[in-house]
């Protein structure tokens, strides 16, 4: 099982310097590589990860500025760059919309990656980078398993290090589930569970709207390539990386708590990508954050020992949890009044209900066994 820390590091000014310095060499070789591949699919020959590979201690002989950056790490950004290319012709051959690799700017590369923990990069009570030094960092939880990976990234104005470690053998499923759950997620409320609980939707960037508009707002006044713009865009990006973290600090801390009190849970398998083109609904439903909470949740439960189940979501809120019936409803139908069996229940409950029971059916655990509230 593999699992990420992340960890805030502090610099001072030079290595600030020497870290944005080693981001400018990933995207010289990225932005290289990307044009090589275009001049010689111009000749119609292919070039593979390996044809690139193979070009490094040349490159690195001749430029001593590139050789800054350490080898396996230039390596890791000819498979990020192989990988695009892969991912492209996937999207091809499955009629998606292809989207051939960009040339990378100044603002649109942030990370690099250490690909082998000790070369370049280790831990004790600094963390210390090749050619960069010692820097600060804020162990805020100590690290599991054996570090294998490790990422730098820059977050607006900050620097992160996130650790990929092998917590070593999966933990073997549950055969028998005691505590299980069906939850439906909303805008109303974030989420309904089977149980009843009603859990809020704290809609930060609605609440942080405002000053987002207003940092935008300004922005757009400064004159392009202006120091003032600089710092103006800055200030933007600040205000949506808030949002941001308060949103995966709720998603975090609440699957946390599902997968401590629940061994199963069942979830839709909703088609959010779809679902965000609906233009008078994309806001609310890209502020809740459904798919990063799910993945949050199901993730979680599994390092217990615990199953996660996505459902089919056709029909969850028109049919009747108790008796089965198809009650016709709209969007603005809050409640669930079922004509035949005579039962009134919230819509978001009544779903959840029947989320659960899906999830159930295809585990293959009959309903008998489930004591429903």
């Amino acid at each position: 099982m593999r699992k990420a820390f992340s960890y805030r590091l502090y610099t001072n000014k030079t290595q600030d310097k020497s870290l944005t310095g080693l981001l400018d060499i990933a995207r010289l070789f990225y932005n290289s590589a990307l044009q090589e591949r275009r001049d010689a699919w111009e000749h119609r020959v292919s070039i593979n990860y390996y044809d690139q590979a193979n070009q490094l201690k040349d490159i690195r002989t001749e430029n001593t500025y590139c050789a800054l950056l350490n080898f396996s790490a230039t390596q890791d950004v000819l498979r990020r760059l192989d990988k695009s290319f892969k991912s492209f012709f996937r999207r091809i051959k499955a009629g998606e919309k292809a989207g051939y690799p960009r040339f990378k700017g100044k603002d649109r590369f942030d990370s690099i990656t250490f690909p082998t923990y000790g070369d370049g990069v280790k831990l004790t009570d600094k963390l210390y980078i090749q050619n960069v030094g010692k820097l600060r960092i804020n162990l805020h939880r100590p690290i599991e398993g054996q570090i294998k990976t490790v990422s730098i990234k820059r977050k607006c104005s900050n620097w992160y290090a996130i650790f990929s470690c092998d917590l070593g053998d999966d933990i073997a499923p549950k055969t028998e589930f005691t505590n299980l759950v069906g939850i439906d997620v909303g805008l109303e409320s974030f989420a309904v569970l089977s149980d009843g609980t009603v859990i809020d939707n704290p809609r930060y960037f609605r609440h942080g709207e405002q000053v987002l508009a207003d940092r935008q707002r300004k922005l757009s006044a400064k004159q392009r390539g202006s120091n003032r713009r600089k710092d103006a865009k800055l200030l933007v990006a600040k205000a949506h990386q808030k949002i941001a973290n308060q949103r995966t600090d709720f998603h975090h801390k609440l699957s946390r708590q599902l997968a401590d009190k629940y061994d199963f849970i069942a979830y839709e398998d909703l088609s959010i990508n779809n679902m965000v083109k609906n233009h008078s609904l994309a806001k609310s439903i890209s502020d809740a954050g459904w798919g990063q909470f799910l993945r949050f949740s199901c993730y979680k439960v599994e390092e217990t020992g615990g199953t996660s189940v996505a459902v089919n979501p056709k029909g969850t809120s028109q049919e009747c949890s108790w008796c089965g019936d198809i009650v016709p409803k709209t969007l603005s139908d809050r409640i669930h009044n079922c004509p035949n069996c005579g039962k009134v229940a919230g819509r978001d409950y009544n779903a959840s209900r029947n989320i659960l029971w899906r999830g159930l059916r295809l585990r293959g655990i009959p309903r008998e066994a489930v004591c429903f509230s």
